[in-house]
């Protein structure tokens, strides 16, 4: 056996084979939502059934399906299996503006998910041998639950930490000899702060590798992380309407993460236009699961923007590979007539050293204009420092504007100052009228 595959057979299938795969499994899982009674109305107002569905492009006729959709039809109305004869778990989204996201899983959806998870860690070099922290929040939220079960599954000790409490994270790093350890970017920078808090040096730990995700984030922050906690961190994908953890992750090479197109059919659209785009331009990602028996979604808008990477991938796997997720389409906002994401700021933020990790960018009506605050914490300087904090505001609000095209207003702050998220980081407040 090859050491360096989980399922060698499968992780370097050609592409022709994983094509054949894709469409069978899309005829199937056709056959199975047309059981769900929203899929069922769907099919019968475009015709749709598996005999339609001839070739992998012919998934277009298929109409997209949307997070509205979900809410529209909750609690069950994408269920095609027997609720009570075959459901085992139920999982959603939190649900703030709304009725939250349902996915209801069987048995054989779970334990495809954790092995789809367990692939994922054994390709960025977890073993039996280590130990597996993991700082997401258990409950409904599939970051904890998805990684606990695909960590078991590859056989590591694990130490299900659950999120937040840093001085007890420290001491379970430090006590059980955590070896690997997943979290999401923002948090990850703030436990190397807690462990210099705690007088401890955050690199001089047993810990080798950090798998994070769940909140956009840049290749510059990646590094920093890598750097403040001595290992090597690998970038992954997931969402609750796709299982969780585990559609696609990077290799050892981080270049971009593999698809795990056995499961998942990738299609990149013109959020505009609904249009495919060619490989290696950006658009939004939709996808279709391909090995799911209770709720299979077909053609979901994730809202998610990213690109397919060309190339072949080094480490031998022959599963697409895409880029970092630049944001979301709609976390993207519009100021003086210029789309801006929230990681175009990040992206230069992360180049001062003398900033902290925690920045906030607020949006507000000023007369008839528009305008753009972005406050940002200090690491250790002190803001009694005027001319040197006048000289590095000056710098950043110079290059903001060559990144983004529109001048902020730009804030240092005492570390500290800006509200902690535990949870995925909160980037923008937009007060305008």
């Amino acid at each position: 056996m090859n050491t360096a595959y989980w399922e060698e057979e499968i992780e370097t299938m050609s592409r022709e084979e994983l094509r054949r795969l894709q469409l069978q499994r899309l005829q199937t899982t056709i056959g199975i939502a047309a059981r769900a009674p929203y899929y069922k109305e769907v099919f019968a107002k475009h015709a749709i059934t598996p005999d339609s569905i001839r070739t992998l492009d012919d998934i277009r006729r298929i109409p997209f399906t949307t997070k509205a959709d979900m809410r529209a039809h909750y609690p069950f109305g994408l269920v095609a299996g027997d609720l009570l004869a075959d459901g085992v778990r139920i999982h959603s989204s939190s649900g703030t503006t709304g009725n939250p996201t349902v996915i209801v899983h069987s048995r054989h959806d779970l334990d495809s998910w954790a092995n789809l998870v367990a692939r994922c860690l054994y390709m960025v070099g977890i073993r039996r041998t280590d130990v597996f922290q993991n700082s997401s929040g258990y409950g409904m939220f599939t970051g904890g639950l998805g990684f606990q079960y695909g960590a078991e599954r590859l056989g590591c000790l694990t130490v299900p930490a659950a999120a937040g409490n840093s001085r007890r994270q420290i001491k379970f790093i430090t006590d059980f000899h955590t070896t690997a350890l997943h979290a999401i970017p923002s948090y990850a920078i703030r436990l190397a702060e807690a462990f210099r808090e705690e007088g401890l040096d955050p690199t001089d730990t047993s810990l080798h590798t950090l798998v994070i995700g769940a909140e956009p984030h840049t290749d510059e922050q990646r590094r920093k992380i890598e750097r403040m906690l001595g290992v090597k961190a690998y970038n992954s994908f997931g969402m609750t309407e796709m299982n969780g953890p585990g559609v696609a992750f990077e290799c050892q090479e981080q270049n971009g993460m593999h698809f795990w197109e056995d499961c998942y059919l990738v299609e990149i659209i013109d959020p505009e236009t609904g249009e495919p785009v060619p490989d290696g331009e950006m658009g939004e990602l939709v996808l279709t699961t391909l090995d799911r028996q209770m709720m299979p979604l077909l053609r979901y808008r994730t809202r998610d923007l990213t690109r397919i990477l060309p190339g072949i991938c080094p480490c031998g796997r022959t599963h697409l590979r895409i880029d970092r997720i630049k944001g979301r389409s709609d976390d993207m906002f519009i100021i003086k007539g210029v789309n801006i994401f929230p990681m175009q700021v990040e992206k230069i933020l992360v180049q001062f050293p003398q900033l902290g990790s925690n920045y906030l960018i607020t949006l507000h009506t000023e007369g008839s204009q528009d305008e753009m605050v972005v406050e940002v914490e200090l690491s250790d300087l002190s803001t009694d420092n005027y001319i040197e904090l006048e000289r590095i505001r000056r710098d950043i609000t110079r290059q903001l504007k060559d990144e983004i095209l529109v001048t902020p207003k730009v804030k240092l702050v005492n570390k500290g100052s800006l509200p902690q998220s535990e949870g995925k980081a909160v980037r923008v407040k937009d007060l305008r009228n």
